[in-house]
């Protein structure tokens, strides 16, 4: 068994590992210009404009790079397009162009400081052993009606340390709220922590309504601090320091706001001529932002002392000495598989109590170092690194840990797969999502299916690595992908999903609905982004685009890795009551073996009636979008009137141009003289004349004309692995067109 002393040494080995690679590779690049010296007095302060608005905290560390030179500066004000940083040394009076980064280090900074400060007692090094080895006898009464509120209660005020395994939709909000409140209501001292801002804010959101439905609310008690605060909140203004600072001490508000305005009109003049005279009115200003900002500062901590009930970041804890120079009854870590072990020593650190609640099936924290004790301790959660997950995988609960076993998000259809193989069947359904989904579950595309696999084998080959970033894309799951997402609205569907476990495909989503559905999207709750994202989100309607097909080799390493299992079940149980699934099922059994998740997904899917075969295509796209047509591949008429209006450029891609079609050649035949024909195909073909031939591979034809009108499964000849029914899809998009001409660009 390890000792606590070791335990922090490795830990800030990790954190300072991790830090050295962010150093080296993870700094977030501004462009800065204009920069111009305000004033040398001791320090050397200097002007920049920014292209776009930045916001980086005052005081954070940031560091200068221009002709070869590198300085570090520190930020003393970052806000419109403009900002001040204050050097050690003279750059010279003037910096036409920079760049500008800032390093997300300065936090795991903070965080080596704090465990150094717990290595120095004896009572939190005590309270560090207790979370890493929880192997003592469990203290709190136990009774076998009791409900999840009132165990839970009992387990934190009893035991020093109790794992929360908390599945998607099992009332984990709820439960944590209530058990706080409850402690509350005795008088106790209790500080709520999460990895986000968003969790903090749902989780003071609901402490804060439960008390007031008691009448048990005072003013100041409860206090959600920090800064990045959501519209969750909106309606609980009277926990957040900013609104209370605005009802006790208006006059100090009101000042703050006049000199944040003056200085914004000044920077502005600053923007078309610079002086002497506004240089200095803006550093004055400067200064007396400042002493106001400090006494802000100070009626904050006011307001952090008086609260029982404190909710913050994780980050933020570590960094504001308000919070982490306090003793707590109890501390409460939501979304813990997410924090790095060490962080959650910190919290465990500040109390006699804590309550560790995630969910270990879920995504584990992310570091970018490539290391042992950074895999050890900065890539697995703290349910893996203290053991209680392995009594799981052991078919036991841990003596300390609490399992909410019933979830009410999904329906039946829906869950009946992660229950069973993520879940090895600790988590059932609650009675009520039986019925309770069936109005999303009733709508379309899929009327009465909950779960549908809608399989894309055999309509050839359209999986391929991103130019630059070699994340995998497949454009015609993309647009099978959208199709959903509009059938689904035109059925009623206000709140979707749209999730891919490579950044490349989420992304080019995202450009398609801003290109084809931004005005649906003001009145609906549509987004498409990676599996990373979602955690701790939910959706109506979820679409699971896994991407993955011919022509590659293997199945990537996000669907089959280590943590494959856990990124499949985020994405299946964001939804509430429809999840469809965009799959190759002949690539999938091909190249992926029946012990991974995403198998045993196909499998499921299959064996339960839920798949939907390229043969029904024509049964559940039933709206046309106005820019993206479905159509028999073998009906040429809509194509033929694209070639005949073609105004300047028709591009042909074809992976093998001595295959194509004479029909084909003759139709090419039939544009304007004026059009130009650009080729693109790994094999020429000396009987086709054009007017660019660029010399690359591609596994799937595509034309595009005019840099405008996109289209796919046309010629059905020269694409590889299809068969009936031949479908093509025309799709009215600059941006597709562009993004399509940019992965075929031919390198200078």
């Amino acid at each position: 068994m390890n000792s606590t002393v070791n335990y922090i040494k490795e830990w800030q080995q990790a954190i300072q590992l991790e830090i050295q690679h962010l150093k080296k590779f993870g700094s977030t690049k501004y462009l800065v210009l204009n920069g111009h010296l305000l004033n040398s007095d001791g320090s050397f302060s200097y002007y920049f404009e920014t292209g776009a608005s930045i916001i980086i905290p005052v005081g954070s560390i940031v560091r200068l790079e221009w002709g070869g030179i590198k300085q570090d500066g520190r930020i003393l004000s970052s806000e419109g397009k403009s900002i001040i940083v204050v050097f050690e040394r003279s750059l010279g009076d003037m910096i036409g162009e920079a760049f500008l980064y800032h390093d997300p280090w300065e936090l795991l900074e903070q965080l080596v400081n704090r465990l150094d400060e717990i290595k120095r007692s004896k009572k939190k090094r005590l309270r560090i052993k207790r979370l890493m080895d929880p192997s003592m006898e469990p203290k709190h009464p136990i009774s076998e009606k009791q409900s999840s509120v009132k165990e839970l209660y009992a387990r934190s005020k009893f035991n020093p340390v109790t794992f929360v395994w908390g599945p998607p939709g099992t009332g984990k909000t709820y439960t944590l709220a209530r058990t706080v409140a409850n402690h509350y209501l005795q008088e106790k001292k209790v500080l709520v922590l999460s990895h986000s801002n968003q969790a903090v804010d749902v989780m003071m959101a609901e402490i804060s309504s439960f008390i007031k439905n008691k009448e048990r609310f005072k003013e100041g008690d409860v206090l959600r601090y920090g800064s990045q605060i959501g519209e969750t909140l909106a309606s609980h203004g009277d926990i957040v320091t900013g609104q209370l600072l605005g009802k006790h001490e208006p006059l100090l508000v009101q000042e703050k706001e006049q000199l944040s305005e003056e200085k914004r009109l000044l920077k502005y003049d600053l923007a078309d001529s610079f002086s002497r005279r506004d240089t200095d009115q803006l550093l004055e200003l400067e200064k007396k932002l400042a002493r106001v900002l400090e006494k802000i500062r100070q009626k904050e901590v006011q307001f952090v002392k008086e609260a029982k009930i404190i909710g913050t970041t994780l980050a933020k804890a570590a960094n504001d000495e308000t919070i982490y120079q306090k003793e707590y009854d109890l501390v409460i870590l939501d979304e813990a598989s997410m924090a790095y072990v060490p962080q959650v020593a910190f919290a465990a650190a500040l109390s006699k109590h804590i309550i560790i609640c995630g969910d270990f099936k879920q995504l584990p924290p992310i570091a970018s170092a490539r290391d042992s004790l950074v895999k050890l301790w900065l890539k697995e959660d703290i349910f893996h690194r203290s053991g209680v997950a392995q009594s799981v995988e052991e078919g036991e609960l841990h003596p300390h840990l609490f399992l909410l076993k019933e979830q009410r998000r999904m329906h039946p259809d829906i869950s009946a797969f992660t229950n069973r193989v993520v879940y090895n069947d600790f988590v059932g359904d609650h009675e009520s999502v039986a019925t309770s989904r069936n109005s999303i579950m009733v709508a379309e595309p899929f009327a009465n299916k909950a779960s549908a696999l809608v399989d894309t084998s055999l309509s050839g080959e359209y999986c391929m690595s991103e130019r630059t970033s070699h994340s995998r894309m497949n454009l015609w799951q993309l647009l099978l992908s959208f199709q959903l997402i509009h059938e689904a609205f035109v059925g009623g569907a206000r709140s979707i999903g749209y999730v891919a476990p490579y950044r490349a495909q989420a992304d080019l989503m995202g450009k398609l609905l801003d290109d084809l559905y931004a005005e649906e999207r003001q009145t609906a709750d549509i987004i498409a982004a990676t599996v990373h994202r979602f955690q701790g989100s939910e959706r109506d309607m979820m679409i699971f685009d896994t991407v993955d097909s011919y022509p590659q080799n293997r199945a990537g390493m996000l669907l089959t890795g280590r943590e494959s299992e856990r990124l499949i079940n985020v994405a299946i149980t964001r939804t509430k009551g429809k999840f469809i699934h965009v799959c190759d099922t002949s690539f999938i059994s091909k190249h992926v073996y029946r012990s991974k998740t995403l198998r045993q997904l196909v499998d499921h899917q299959i064996q339960n009636d839920q798949l939907i075969t390229k043969k029904e295509i024509g049964t559940w796209i039933t709206h046309q979008h106005p820019k993206l047509q479905w159509m028999h591949a073998r009906k040429l008429g809509s194509f033929l009137e694209d070639i005949q209006s073609a105004k300047r450029e028709v591009i042909l891609a074809v992976p093998d141009l001595t295959r194509l079609p004479s029909e084909w050649q003759q139709l090419l035949m039939k544009r304007s003289p004026e059009v130009k024909l650009t080729i693109i195909s790994a094999k020429r073909n000396a009987d086709i004349v054009s007017d660019h031939f660029i010399c690359l591979p591609v596994s799937f034809a595509f034309f595009i004309l005019d840099k405008r009108v996109v289209w796919l499964g046309v010629p059905v000849e020269s694409n590889n692995r299809i068969q009936p029914p031949f479908v093509s899809a025309r799709l009215e998009s600059e941006m597709m067109a562009e993004e399509l001409l940019f992965q075929f660009k031919k390198s200078e």
